[in-house]
This record gives C-alpha cells, sequence and structure tokens, in this order.
C-alpha cells in the first residue's frame, strides 16, 4: 500500500539529531569517564525501559525467551557497544574525525540494506551513496588537517574506534531489520523497550571488569551532585531524548521508510554532531567542513527523491517488496 514517506522522513530526522548529542559528552562531564557516564545512561535508560514493559504487561507476556535474548544482543551492540567506541574515538581523535567516520554508515548500511531489500535499483543509488562517501572525504580531510598537532598514537587509537562504531551500527541496523522481519507482529513499543533493558544489563555486566580495570571514576569520586551534577543530568536527559526519543522516531521510521533511505537519513547524525563539536571547540568550519556537510545533506535530499519516485510508481502486489506490502518490517529500530 503506497503511504507518504514525509513523516517517516521527518522522524528518521529527529531520531538522528537527538542521536548527535552523544558526540559532545566527553567534553561535557568534567572529571568523570565515559565508563562513568555509559553506566549512569544506560542503567537509566534499563529503567525506563522497564517501565514501559510494566505498562504493557499483556504485550511482555507473548514474549519467548528467544525475543529477549535477541533484543539483549541488540542492546549490547546498538547500545553499549557503539556508544563506548564512538565516545573513546571522540576523545582521541577528536570532535570531527569520529563523526566524520560514522558517516560511513550510510554507506555501508544503504548498500547492504538494499541488497536485502532490492527496494530501488542500485544505480538509482550511484549518486547519493557517492556523495555521502565524498562529503565524507572532505568532512574527515578536513579533521585530520585539523588534527595535525594530535600524537599519531591517538589517531590510531581514534580512527579504529570510529570504524568499531560502524561496524556495530551497521551490524545493528541489520540485524535488527532481520529480527523485525522474523517477528511482524511485535510491537515496536515493546521492542524497544526490550532492547534498553538488554543495554542497562550489559552495562551492569561490565561493571566487575570495568571496576577491577580501573576504568570507572565514581568509586573515587562519588556521585555529589557539585560535582556529579553535569554527569546525571546528561545521562538522565540522553536516556530520555536520545535513547527513549530517539528509538520511538526511529521506529515510527522504521515502518515507513526502506532501509537503503533510512541509512541516508543516518548521514544527518555525523552531520549535527560535527556542527555540536565545532560549538564545543568554539571554532567555525573550515570551507571543507562546511561543503562536506553540504555535500552529504545533497545525498540526502537525492536519495529521498529517488525514493519518493519509486513509492509513487504502480508496483503489482506480488512483485513488492515486503516494505511496501506490509507496514511493520522494514528499515531499523536504533536506539
Amino acid at each position: 500500500m503506497k503511504h507518504s514517506m514525509l513523516p517517516g522522513i521527518f522522524a528518521a530526522t529527529l531520531a538522528a539529531v537527538s542521536w548527535s548529542l552523544s558526540f559532545i559528552v566527553p567534553f561535557v562531564i568534567g572529571r568523570y569517564s565515559l565508563f562513568d557516564f555509559a553506566l549512569v545512561e544506560f542503567v537509566f535508560s534499563g529503567i525506563l525501559g522497564l517501565v514501559l514493559l510494566r505498562r504493557d504487561a499483556a504485550g511482555v507476556r507473548l514474549l519467548q525467551p528467544r525475543d529477549w535474548v535477541a533484543a539483549c544482543s541488540l542492546g549490547l551492540i546498538g547500545y553499549v557497544g557503539y556508544f563506548l567506541a564512538v565516545m573513546g574515538a571522540a576523545v582521541t581523535a577528536g570532535p570531527v574525525i569520529a563523526p566524520a567516520f560514522v558517516g560511513l554508515v550510510p554507506v555501508v548500511l544503504g548498500v547492504a540494506g538494499n541488497l536485502r531489500q532490492r527496494s530501488v535499483p542500485f544505480r538509482t543509488l550511484a549518486l547519493p551513496l557517492s556523495l555521502a562517501a565524498a562529503g565524507l572525504l572532505l568532512v574527515n580531510g578536513s579533521g585530520l588537517l585539523n588534527s595535525a598537532g594530535a600524537p599519531a598514537k591517538s589517531l590510531l587509537l581514534g580512527i579504529p574506534l570510529a570504524l568499531l562504531a560502524v561496524t556495530f551500527w551497521t551490524l545493528f541496523g541489520l540485524m535488527n531489520q532481520s529480527a523485525l522481519a522474523r517477528r511482524p507482529q511485535m510491537n515496536v513499543g515493546v521492542w524497544s523497550a526490550l532492547i534498553m533493558v538488554g543495554a542497562g544489563l550489559a552495562m551492569l555486566m561490565f561493571l566487575p571488569l570495568g571496576l577491577a580495570m580501573g576504568l570507572f571514576e565514581i568509586p573515587r569520586l562519588g556521585l555529589h551532585w557539585d560535582l556529579a551534577g553535569p554527569l546525571l543530568m546528561w545521562a538522565a536527559g540522553l536516556a530520555v531524548v536520545s535513547n527513549v526519543g530517539g528509538a520511538t522516531a526511529w521506529t515510527f521510521a522504521s515502518q515507513r521508510l526502506p532501509v537503503a533511505l533510512a541509512a541516508q537519513m543516518i548521514t544527518i547524525e555525523p552531520t549535527a554532531a560535527t556542527i555540536l563539536g565545532l560549538l564545543v571547540h568554539r571554532r567555525w568550519p573550515s570551507a571543507a567542513e562546511v561543503i562536506g556537510m553540504a555535500v552529504l545533506l545533497t545525498g540526502v535530499l537525492i536519495a529521498i527523491g529517488v525514493f519518493t519516485r519509486a513509492n509513487a510508481l504502480p508496483v503489482p502486489a506480488a512483485a513488492a517488496p515486503s516494505s511496501l506490502r506490509t507496514s511493520g518490517s522494514s528499515a531499523t529500530v536504533r536506539s
């Protein structure tokens, strides 16, 4: 059944912007570590997930053990793994390189998603994907120049962490789409809440190892409000805005957009994150950064046009991809 993509596009944009807030966390939490922040945020997210599940007890009773396992695995990859990787990249490689590398996600996930769903011919995606790659190169090249004074060791650690974040994001998108395709009747609110619970559990399971490795500062600094206020406020805020709000918006978009188009919308996240990072560092973007972000956004607009035209064409029901025949098995749910 044909439907307007505009609500899904708007929801995906809101989700991407909410996720971009994570890139400035390392610069606002003071003396606490990223692990402290992740612990507070994801435990709080898990509690919110439990509250949401309690509100839908009837839906929870229908869940099978394999549903919990699948969702918790997604929470580990898409919440904890991705967050720690991208935050580590932001700290070690700077505020530009980390979101620029995450810009690879639209290219990688767009190709993988279209291979799976065949929403549009690949030749129609050549231009937007090429623009995404070119924009990434421009922004990342500028970031490398601006980071020329940084120790090589920092870049050698930060860049692999950024690539690891790309891997986690792509795995999450593909695994989540596959999981939902096998569960066409799954309530998306329950599914998102399950993923949040999985993220909280994953972080709690990591806690003993992290304490043994000395990764947490909370035992030394405590949680007195005068010192921990920014940590607690940002963790609670992102748990609500990025995790709950972002997941809800992305779930809404997931019901209305093909995977390949949803992947292109992710470009907005590194673009917004680059702008936020520059604001934190109180500097103007370079010409290459401006051009790169403009190229990335142009690719998004072209991709929207490609899928909008494809959505407007008459498609025989027997030949239509699943994303056009059903309302709950396309795209991804990102938390």
